[in-house]
């Protein structure tokens, strides 16, 4: 593998590690710097905003378009479902595990120390028939991504039944979209050190300027901390061995685009990254047509913060979860994990929708705001790691029937 060749590659790791050591030596008396660096924090996530979706969306119809067969689509697509599915509900499952073990004590609200926290009264039900657009424009303006992903995968499947030459001038022109996407998001990407040091400074602003109380939230972090380090210690580098992969060797392989998903905190902001890290290595269809589907998809750590807030916010006001309920929230954030946009903040107002519709106040989550930052740069790194590892597994699944399909052709 040339896993320290793409280590070495990934752009300039001296300025990232200055604007964190920058961010982190905040004082009091620099308020200039804390309002240049929510500019540019909030610049950088909407360039980064503008081009995610645009990369789902072209990516996907590129390698439609492409593909001669349906069936090729077809086995990758299931399989890319099964492992997201299998590997969210395992994310699920252990959060339970472990919120049940540690046992998160009450938090008795302060309303002096409370974050306003604005939620929408929208339930989970309009909430998954929104993913469904109205009209192609509405999912982009949206930012739909699932909806995206429909238009997408619909747009893609039409387009085998046109004749050739429609079919490759259609291609052709998403291709070239696509290339041209794929410069503009790496030009975004060389400010990455400068986001760095704006993220850094925000987070270490607001631990000194909130009335924090941090022994109120320990367990609580460390439940949601050691969710996602079981996920990715144990459960995704197991997936890799069942598959025969050594599972370090795919880790440092896969760390320049953990290093932009942490720091951007953007899944779908380490996309390009990710097929960059890929590329060579597994078959180009396999990685343009499950690497931005478990882009959309697959969020495993999503599913553990969804389950994780709302058991305790649920349990501060006195609200408890009988053991079929338990298994049964399993499903519902895994669900919800499914449905949620690779963004900034993405879990964090899903978990709040769902709070609200069960009409449980949301002042606790006025105390997990100012953490959060930390929590979703954990989480999106652990899903794009998850989301190699199930390209993987995908690749691994599909080299017999790449056999089968070169013999046949052989033969024929």
């Amino acid at each position: 593998m040339k896993i320290y060749k793409k280590y070495q590659a990934f752009p300039i790791p001296f300025l990232m590690l200055l604007g964190l050591l920058m961010g982190s030596g905040y004082f009091p008396l620099s308020q200039i710097f804390v309002q240049i660096s929510d500019i540019s924090s909030q610049i950088f996530m909407r360039l980064l905003q503008l081009v995610s979706l645009p990369i789902i969306f072209l990516s996907i119809m590129t390698t439609l378009t492409g593909l001669d067969h349906h069936e090729t689509l077809k086995t990758i697509g299931v399989n890319v479902l099964r492992y997201t599915l299998i590997t969210t509900i395992s994310a699920a499952s252990i959060a339970l595990l472990v919120f049940l073990i540690i046992d998160p004590g009450h938090l008795t609200p302060s309303a002096s120390s409370l974050i306003e926290v604005h939620s929408s009264n929208m339930g989970y039900q309009d909430y998954l028939l929104n993913i469904i657009p109205t009209n192609a424009l509405q999912a982009f303006i949206d930012n739909n991504v699932i909806g995206t992903l429909l238009i997408a995968v619909g747009m893609g499947i039409a387009s085998s039944s046109l004749p050739k030459s429609q079919k490759e001038t259609l291609h052709n022109t998403f291709s070239s979209l696509y290339a041209a996407v794929f410069i503009i998001t790496q030009w975004i990407l060389k400010f990455i050190p400068i986001a760095i040091w704006a993220f850094t400074t925000q987070f270490t602003h607001e631990f000194f300027t909130q009335s924090l109380q941090m022994g109120l939230l320990g367990q609580y972090l460390l439940c949601v901390t050691l969710s996602n380090i079981l996920q990715a210690t144990l459960v995704l580098p197991l997936l890799l061995y069942l598959k025969g992969y050594h599972p370090k060797d795919i880790f440092f392989q896969a760390l320049p685009a953990l290093q932009i998903a942490f720091w951007s905190k953007s899944s779908s902001g380490a996309l390009p990254a990710a097929i960059k890290c890929l590329d060579g290595e597994v078959d180009s269809k396999i990685i343009h047509i499950s690497l931005p589907l478990c882009i959309s998809i697959n969020m495993n750590g999503c599913a553990a913060f969804i389950l994780t807030t709302v058991f305790f916010v649920a349990k501060c006001h006195g609200i408890y979860f009988s053991p079929p309920e338990m298994l049964a929230w399993i499903f519902i954030s895994t669900l919800t994990a499914v449905g949620n946009a690779g963004i900034p903040m993405g879990c964090y107002f899903l978990s709040c929708a769902l709070l609200s519709a069960m009409n449980i106040p949301l002042d606790i989550m006025g105390y997990i705001l100012p953490f959060y930052m930390m929590i979703d740069m954990l989480e999106s790194a652990i899903n794009v790691f998850s989301d190699i590892c199930v390209t993987y597994a995908v690749a691994a699944d599909q080299q017999p029937i790449n056999k089968a399909e070169s013999t046949n052709s052989t033969i024929g």
